[in-house]
Parts: structure tokens; C-alpha cells; sequence
């Protein structure tokens, strides 16, 4: 294989670059998380984060709309907030005599959904309906969204009460779940140093546009794949059915969000061909929302992490020649 980056390629490589520099900025100490939001953009993806407040869940969503030039909402979701907040409604146009649409929040590039978990299941379905059919209907017209589409959905795993966690079949439709979780003290530090600069999203420059973002995913889509990789992917996939801890394993469509990730963290990387630590790479953010684990795995003490682990271990790592 050649390691020969095509124009287009490189175009993107650099790009991306660009944008983690931009946001770097504001989202100090969680290089790993920055990454590996873009690369579930150049996935094709949307991205879950599951954690406390005040992390800088809000703060990444803003800059990376900001860098890449995407026009942004967000919506707190809270038990009043209705479907027809998010994909919109007819309204009667008392001049023309005619109904016309109002757009609703998630007619736009980047839509926030901050604390999904908070609002009823209706209205989390939704949501979930337009980020899986790229389009929203109402009224019996369709209405497609922008290109392209991300949504950066949030949930708080802490205080529980009146909340409702999304069920395992809808967060299936994020293309991964991450958690960003506290600064370590040299960042923290360092993060109070930058506020009393007053370093803000304002100081984040554009340096894309939506017109790259949607060109990037179809370049990294265009990536490589051996053979020997593609049955690597399906050969963790199937491992993760057999484990004796997991009572649900990964389903086909998170093989092929697997698949994706791959091609994009192989890009990233500088390549126009995949390797198996490609694969790896972000394995568990892709997977751990999409398995379930039994009773026997809780009544042993084992957790996600630990069980993907194992299923790691217990696929052998193909020899690609480069």
C-alpha cells in the first residue's frame, strides 16, 4: 500500500488540524474528547456525551461551530418542551390565507440537545426520528435539513429523578458516547489561568464551512479498507454477541459506525488506507452504549470497560501489510 494523501485528502487532514487547534482555545486538558467528536463529524455521525455539568459540554458544541463556519441552536430540554419544538409546525399566514411552515430547532447544521434526558420520550423520539431520516414532515410535507446535520445530544447521569434516560435502542443512533469528565489539576490550573485572560469562544476563528464539512465526509467514506481489516471489524462485532458477560452485543448498524470511525480515525492519522489500530482506537466509545451486559457480569464485578476489554484481547490482530 501507498501512504500518497490525494489533494482532497489532504485538504481535510488539514482542516481538521486547523479545527482542533481553533478550539483548543477554550477546551483546555481533553485533546482525546476534541478528536474524537471530529472524527465522528467526518463519520457522518452524531455524538452523545454523558456527564456532570460544567465540564464544557456547551463550550466544545459552540467552538466547534464556530471553527467549522455551522449555523448552531441549542434547546434546554426540560419536560415542557414538545416535538413540534424541534421539527417545527404549520402556521395559518393571515394575508395569503394559506399555512406555512415555521421552522423548528432542529432545522439547522449543529442543533445542541442539552440534557436529552430531561424532557419526555416523545419528544426525545423526535429528535431521534429526524437524526435517522435526515429529514422532518409535518403536516405530510417533508423538509429536508441542512447538510450537513449534527446533533450533540447530552445527558446527566446524576440526579435521576423525573429524568428519562434514553433506552439503548434509540442511543444507538449516536454514532458514539463519550464523557469528558474533570480537568487534572495541571489543566485546571492552567483553564483559571486562561479565564482571567477572558479567553472565550469569541477568540474561536472560522476555518471551514458547512460546504467542507459535508465534502470531508464523503473523502473519509472514500478511504481504504483491506480485507483482512473488514474481517477484523466483523470479528469483534461477533465476538461482542459471544461474550459470556454480554447479554446484547453490538448490532449491525454499530459494525458499520465501527466501519466509519475507522475510515475517519486512519484519515486523521494522515493515511489513505485503514490499520487495525485504527479499529481501536475509539472501539469502546462506539460500543459501550450499544451492549448490555448481564446479570452474571454484575453479580462478577465487571463493567463496560472492562468487558470490551476482554473482547479486544480475544480478537487477534490481523497483519496488514503496509
Amino acid at each position: 500500500m501507498q501512504n500518497e494523501l490525494s489533494p482532497e485528502q489532504k485538504q481535510v487532514l488539514d482542516m481538521c488540524h486547523k479545527v482542533i487547534r481553533e478550539i483548543k482555545k477554550v477546551i483546555i486538558g481533553k485533546d482525546d474528547i476534541i478528536i474524537k467528536v471530529l472524527l465522528s463529524i467526518l463519520a457522518g455521525g452524531h455524538v452523545l456525551i454523558e456527564d456532570i455539568p460544567g465540564v464544557g459540554k456547551t463550550t466544545l458544541a459552540l467552538a466547534l461551530s464556530k471553527a467549522l463556519s455551522l449555523d448552531y441552536k441549542r434547546v434546554q430540554f426540560t419536560p415542557d418542551v414538545l416535538p413540534t419544538d424541534i421539527t417545527g409546525f404549520m402556521v395559518l399566514n393571515r394575508d395569503t390565507n394559506k399555512f406555512e411552515y415555521k421552522k423548528g430547532a432542529a432545522m439547522t447544521n449543529l442543533f445542541l440537545a442539552d440534557e436529552i434526558n430531561r424532557t419526555s420520550s416523545k419528544t426525545q423520539s423526535a429528535l431521534l426520528e429526524v437524526m435517522e431520516e435526515g429529514r422532518v414532515t409535518v403536516d405530510g410535507t417533508t423538509y429536508d435539513l441542512p447538510d450537513p446535520y449534527i446533533v450533540i445530544a447530552t445527558q446527566n447521569p446524576i440526579g435521576s429523578i423525573g429524568t428519562q434516560m434514553l433506552p439503548e435502542s434509540q442511543m444507538d443512533r449516536f454514532i458514539v458516547r463519550l464523557t469528558m469528565g474533570y480537568p487534572s489539576l495541571e489543566n485546571e490550573i492552567e483553564m483559571l489561568k486562561s479565564k482571567h485572560r477572558q479567553v472565550s469562544v469569541d477568540e474561536v476563528n472560522p476555518v471551514a464551512s458547512a460546504s467542507m464539512v459535508s465534502r470531508a465526509v464523503a473523502v473519509t467514506d472514500d478511504i481504504y479498507v483491506s480485507d483482512p481489516v473488514f474481517e477484523y471489524v466483523a470479528s469483534l462485532a461477533n465476538a461482542t454477541r459471544k461474550h459470556p458477560f454480554i447479554k446484547l452485543g453490538l448490532s449491525p448498524r454499530g459494525t458499520i459506525a465501527l466501519m466509519k470511525m475507522t475510515k475517519a480515525t486512519a484519515l486523521l492519522n494522515g493515511r489513505d488506507f485503514v490499520l487495525p489500530d485504527d479499529t481501536l482506537y475509539a472501539f469502546k466509545e462506539v460500543c459501550g452504549h450499544r451492549i448490555i451486559l448481564n446479570p452474571k457480569a454484575k453479580i462478577n464485578g465487571q463493567d463496560v470497560n472492562h468487558v470490551l476489554t476482554e473482547v479486544i484481547k480475544s480478537v487477534p490482530v490481523p497483519k496488514v501489510r503496509v
